[in-house]
């Protein structure tokens, strides 16, 4: 390999930070910019890279689910996400779930002390000169955005999603509910709030007449994967009973709820407990008027409470080019969630599989995409040649993966592994 070009990264969430440890193990030096802790953006709460937001959960273990063996694929590629889940994992049953703070400082420190990263704390509006690798996530900076917008003379786009409030264990009543795991998956992950009718209707009437942060635009556009939950029971009064208070499965002694609200642990130690699928856009005094309505949260004291913020993403099929790098310039690469991606994990792995492109490229190998029986190839091949006309943000799902909706998921599985082990040869040859 010639002269190393400059290499530069922009923003140090989980895209940002996996492209930086995949170039920077493969002796790659790269300067990786942060805004924060130098700027605020009203969403994280740690200057810790990596740090999730809205919720401690990276889906399902197994490998029968899009997103699980999305985990795998990159768990097989190195990916740094993957090693933080490993030492910060709480009880989630099949899910993964983590302990925030833990999870993030493990990045932090990995990336800190990689002598071929060098960290700047700096708010970027200009691009530096060098290749760039465009990591901002979904919270990028008007500044930026507008520079990209310039760039392409595409608009960005961008929808609402919000975080679930956080509570302290021991301001639960124990009296009140019961440790489960839906369908007794394993000894027992979460603590679970059982209704009757009548609190669930209570509960129901007070939620959708609760008062909501002033948010302007933020009523208008929603992500469907994301909504907050007084919006979800906007729908009907039975929708949250189908959605994230669902009460099959989850009996206790023999007894059958009406409606069931589930808290998953947030730490490693337990003190904190999430409520899971209460994204909300409530105000903080509604928020605990409403959320203590549910048996057992009475004197619940919040640790966090939720909210909101807008994902920006650009129109991908339109920018991009099938190596993430854009159409305009193949020296400026897009990873993470403003490319059109949703999720954690898919961020994530996004901004590995940039990476992975630029050092092809920096070894002068020829370009190989990865295959679409791939989850993650898939989701690549979709965010950049699908819905030009009407572009939305994706998740790792079997509908995009190749014959995944025909062949029995044992052989997709299959085809999905082979495949990585390929690619990852043809990236070490």
């Amino acid at each position: 390999m010639d002269k190393q070009p400059i290499i530069n990264i922009i923003g140090a969430g989980l895209a940002g930070c996996e492209a930086a440890n995949f170039l920077a193990n493969h002796d790659i030096k790269v300067t990786l910019y942060e805004r924060r802790p130098k700027v605020e953006d009203g969403a994280h709460h740690t200057s810790f890279f990596g740090e999730l937001v809205c919720s401690n959960s990276l889906k399902s273990k197994k490998l029968y689910n899009a997103c699980g063996l999305l985990k795998e694929e990159i768990a097989r590629l190195g990916s740094l996400m993957m090693d933080a889940s490993k030492v910060s994992e709480v009880p989630s049953g099949d899910a993964l779930a983590v302990d925030r703070d833990i999870f993030a400082k493990y990045i932090t420190e990995k990336i800190k002390n990689n002598p071929n990263i060098t960290i700047i704390n700096e708010n970027v509006t200009e691009l530096p000169e060098g290749i760039n690798i465009i990591a901002t996530g979904p919270l990028t900076g008007k500044e930026l955005l507008d520079k990209i917008n310039d760039m392409t003379k595409i608009e960005s786009y961008g929808f609402y999603d919000a975080s679930a409030p956080i509570i302290y264990k021991d301001s639960i009543d124990f009296n009140k509910v019961f440790i489960k795991s839906r369908y007794d998956q394993d000894e027992g992950s979460y603590i679970n709030c059982g209704m009757n009718k009548e609190e669930y209707n209570t509960f129901y009437n007070e939620l959708i007449n609760a008062k909501k942060a002033l948010l302007h635009e933020f009523d208008k556009n929603y992500f469907e994967g994301c909504l907050p939950i007084e919006v979800l029971a906007s729908r009907g009064i039975d929708t949250l009973r189908f959605g994230p208070l669902k009460p099959v499965g989850l009996e206790n002694n023999g007894k059958e709820y009406h409606a069931v609200v589930q808290l998953r642990q947030d730490d490693l130690i337990g003190d904190f407990y999430n409520l899971v699928g209460f994204q909300t856009n409530l105000t903080y005094g509604e928020q605990k008027r409403v959320f203590s309505l549910i048996p057992g949260l009475e004197n619940a004291k919040f640790a966090r409470y939720g909210l909101m913020h807008r994902n920006s993403y650009i129109f991908a099929p339109k920018i991009l080019n099938d190596d993430l790098s854009m159409k305009v310039n193949k020296d400026i690469f897009i990873a993470g969630q403003l490319s059109g991606v949703e999720g954690y994990v898919e961020s994530a792995a996004s901004g590995l599989l940039a990476a992975i492109y630029l050092y092809l490229r920096l070894k002068n190998k020829d370009f190989k995409a990865l295959s679409v029986n791939t989850v993650l190839g898939a989701l690549v091949r979709y965010i950049t040649h699908t819905g030009l006309h009407n572009f939305q943000p994706m998740n790792a799902n079997f509908g995009i993966i190749y014959r995944a909706n025909k062949d029995e998921k044992s052989k997709v599985i299959e085809r999905s592994l082979n495949a990585i082990e390929e690619f990852k040869n043809y990236i070490n040859d």
